[in-house]
């Protein structure tokens, strides 16, 4: 029982570091046009983050939980559980130090799918929610860079005779709304990834039925979204200052109203995935959007495509890196602490 605390804890902590690495996509656009001040920005995030909560519809949450296939009488879930989180909560460190905005979404999935692999096998992962997931993460940067860039065309079609000065001062009002309902969305996606593992510990703890269903009705699942969404939002407030400067000012320089469509796209992305039950990249999706936005009525040399391919370099690297981690550590659990039946079963699955 002791481990199953742990592991529900260090589930907890990683949404909380979810929080803070991705908090720059919510206000660095906000930030970067001055339409708000840093501290109110974030506070303006964290609060529509929890606000989320109101939308709960838990497709997402279900995704997670599946991915991995081992069955609730294994034991040794909790362990694929710790060695999951710890893979991709390093590289969220590892990634903030650098100021690269990874993806804290994909982090998870590769360490999950890793810690799984390395015990039972490549039977043990779903293919087919996979494959899904491997699809939106080509797509959602492509889907966030259309629809910022139609967004921003339109918006200068219809404002054609507005001077660039009185579409600054009519959007920064507007940037305040896109701001919140991108944080919404950001709320609605990543708050669900860790409700899907502490379910999925929980299931094979035995503490909770394996049918039962993430509910805001539901007091035996109240607990875990109430908590989940509330360590997001607490990782949002304190915010990831370091790559604020990434996502808002380097990648290409934008106005209040630019800030207003990558929002608009960004969150219209996160929506879609959501419905899906898809877990998406908050990171890729943002910034997708701003080059986008960034590239309407510029040269595409505007775009600061160093940071970008950095950037990009990054988003390749997280899933192998952190499936890779998460099997090193399955195997230094294994020497430190001696046999263990499913890491041994998974090494010989692997190598067959």
């Amino acid at each position: 029982m002791i481990w199953v605390i742990v592991a529900v804890i260090c589930a907890l902590i990683f949404d909380f570091v979810n929080g803070v690495h991705d908090a720059a996509n919510s206000i660095a656009t906000a930030v970067s046009t001055r339409v708000l001040k840093p501290r109110t920005a974030i506070f303006w995030a964290a609060g529509f983050n929890f606000a989320a909560i109101f939308l709960f519809v838990p497709r997402v949450a279900e995704t997670m939980s599946k991915m991995v296939k081992i069955e609730p009488s294994q034991s040794d879930y909790v362990l694929v559980v710790l060695i999951g989180i710890s893979s991709a909560i390093l590289w969220n460190a590892f990634t903030w130090f650098l100021s690269i905005p990874s993806s804290s979404s994909h982090a998870l999935i590769g360490g999950y799918a890793g810690a799984g692999l390395a015990h039972a096998g490549w039977h043990v992962l779903d293919w087919e929610k996979l494959s899904e997931i491997f699809f939106f993460i080509v797509l959602g940067p492509f889907l966030g860079f259309f629809v910022g860039s139609i967004l921003m065309v339109c918006l200068c079609r219809i404002f054609y005779r507005c001077s660039p000065s009185q579409l600054e001062r009519g959007f920064r009002k507007g940037q305040l709304i896109s701001a919140a309902f991108y944080s919404l969305a950001h709320g609605a996606n990543d708050a669900q990834k860790t409700m899907g593992i502490i379910l999925a510990i929980l299931v094979a703890a035995g503490l909770l039925e394996p049918n039962v269903k993430l509910s805001l009705f539901n007091l035996d699942t109240l607990w875990i979204i109430l908590f989940c969404q509330a360590a997001l939002s607490l990782g949002t407030a304190l915010g990831g200052w370091r790559i604020v400067k990434t996502m808002g000012m380097k990648i290409a320089k934008i106005r209040a109203a630019g800030g207003f469509c990558a929002e608009s796209a960004g969150a219209m992305t996160l929506f879609l995935a959501t419905s899906l039950g898809v877990p998406v990249s908050s990171t890729q999706t943002m910034t997708g959007a701003i080059m986008g936005v960034g590239s309407v009525g510029k040269k595409l040399s505007s775009i600061k495509w160093k940071i970008v391919f950095q950037m990009m370099i990054a988003w390749i690297l997280t899933i192998p890196s952190t499936a890779g981690v998460a099997i090193c550590l399955s195997f230094l659990h294994l020497h430190v602490f001696g046999k263990n039946e499913g890491i041994l079963k998974g090494a010989a699955a692997m190598l067959n």
